[in-house]
């Protein structure tokens, strides 16, 4: 779809600012999740491609580096590359991401120290975008789609859909939605009229705390995230899709961390002990994990 250059340097600018807001309201988990310290390497990259667009924009072809003259064509080309590499990251973001969550919920990296955490944390970033880059440039088909005109006449930029974003969101809430109604199912048996408190099994009491702690957990998300829920079936049944370069944004991230903690918790319940009152050890600047 084409959309023009001012258009295009209005949406990034608001992104810019929403990003770097929720940098700032999560700071105190940079250190402490995969997540959070992707959001800062996005919110950087937004930020670059910002200021290189505005300022090619605003030069009028009178930009030159190291010999080449910057004009519109260089902007939309920026653009497709890096909604290119957006569109690239959409899924092992999530998959790093639930391994991150699951490590923490378990667990398994206990003795892992606040610095090993972070390093870890942005080793694992600059990997995906190296990767990412590797396979748009190299691996993938992808060409640059430019208007055969006078780069004083070229207006508007031709930038790819991202469908990624609404996929994943639609497959991880099945996913949850499967969670509770399973868990719910087996709350239920466990709690008929049949199933006298005497004879109640372990198994039983496990499944009817299990259905306990899955609602408890749908309840939480829901009750933070529904707004954003409403907003993402609006874009599914508007006709025009989420340009790439606007797909991968901070308040995405949010969102997805959300949504793969309540996913985790959900599938490590049994083992996750918690204390009534404490919070589960997953970093969310959004959701209070207590139960």
């Amino acid at each position: 779809m084409y959309v023009s250059i001012i258009r295009i340097l209005i949406s990034l600018g608001g992104k810019c600012l929403l990003n770097w807001a929720l940098v700032f309201l999560q700071r105190t988990h940079v250190c402490g999740s995969f997540l959070a310290a992707f959001a800062v390497s996005v919110a950087v990259v937004d930020a670059a491609l910002t200021l290189a667009v505005t300022i090619i924009h605003h030069s009028d072809g009178s930009l030159v580096l190291l010999g080449h003259l910057l004009t519109s064509y260089h902007i939309c080309l920026l653009l497709q590359i890096v909604g290119q590499i957006h569109r690239v990251l959409q899924w092992p973001v999530v998959a790093a991401a639930a391994v991150d969550h699951f490590c923490a919920a378990t667990r398994r990296l206990h003795a892992t120290t606040v610095r090993t955490k972070s390093a870890v944390c942005l080793i694992g970033t600059f990997l995906l975008w190296g990767f990412a880059a590797h396979h748009t440039f190299l691996l993938s088909d992808f060409k640059p789609v430019l208007e055969d005109v006078s780069y004083h006449h070229m207006h508007r930029c031709w930038v790819a859909p991202c469908t990624q974003v609404l996929h994943i969101a639609l497959i991880l809430l099945l996913a949850l939605g499967y969670s509770a109604l399973h868990a719910g199912r087996f709350g239920r048996l466990s709690s008929s009229p049949n199933n006298q408190p005497k004879a109640q099994t372990v198994d039983q009491i496990e499944a009817h705390c299990r259905s306990s702690f899955v609602r408890r957990v749908l309840s939480i998300f829901l009750h933070t995230w529904s707004p954003f829920l409403v907003f993402l079936a609006v874009l599914l049944l508007l006709p025009e899709e989420i340009p790439s370069h606007l797909a991968l944004s901070v308040p995405w991230l949010c969102f997805l961390n959300s949504l793969l903690v309540a996913l985790v918790l959900c599938a490590v319940c049994p083992v996750l002990q918690l204390s009534p009152g404490t919070a589960a050890p997953l970093p969310d600047s959004f959701c209070v994990w207590k139960f």
